[in-house]
């Protein structure tokens, strides 16, 4: 029961995501105030960006906050797209096994801790980044027991994903 519970929420949580009215130029205007805290602990498994996730139907860029993302750790689920800000908790060493990674532990709410894995041989390093920097970000979020990883940061070559993007001191890697 608790199994069929779970998948009702995360159907209901993609389905959301794909149906979310388009409100990203209007809102990548305006950051988020977030409270930095306590990082958590490195996650620092590799990224995988040849799994695609079940797919949902294409729909316009969508904003998410970080409730989303809340919902969707909390379901233990997957979510095709987020949009959100939060503050750098600590930046990781670069991960080069396969596809290189930028790596850095994102607060995007008192609760959730993401890793965000920035394909660094698709897009451009972000840089002079530093913890306690505020960063946007726009991507792919896979649910982790230590509060999930958002990848796809950049545009992709297939068009298999919705393009992402990271902003960061008035810059955009995509």
């Amino acid at each position: 029961m608790k199994k069929l519970l779970t998948l009702i929420i995360c159907i209901a949580l993609a389905f959301t995501a794909c149906r979310a009215p388009n409100n990203a130029q209007t809102n990548s205007q305006t950051s988020s105030q977030t409270q930095p805290t306590e990082p958590i602990s490195d996650q620092s498994a590799p990224i995988d960006e040849s799994v695609i996730l079940p797919r949902t139907r294409p729909s316009a860029a969508q904003n998410m906050d970080a409730g989303a993302i809340t919902e969707a750790f909390g379901a233990q689920c997957n979510l095709p797209q987020v949009q959100g800000s939060g503050v750098v908790q600590k930046v990781l060493k670069d991960d080069t096994k396969g596809l290189k990674h930028q790596k850095f532990l994102l607060k995007v709410s008192e609760n959730i801790t993401i890793l965000i894995a920035h394909n660094i041989d698709l897009a451009p390093r972000v840089a002079d980044l530093h913890e306690g920097d505020v960063l946007e970000f726009k991507g792919e979020y896979i649910y982790t027991p230590k509060g999930g990883t958002v990848h796809w940061t950049h545009k992709d070559p297939k068009n298999h994903h919705h393009a992402g993007w990271l902003k960061h001191n008035g810059n955009t890697y995509e």
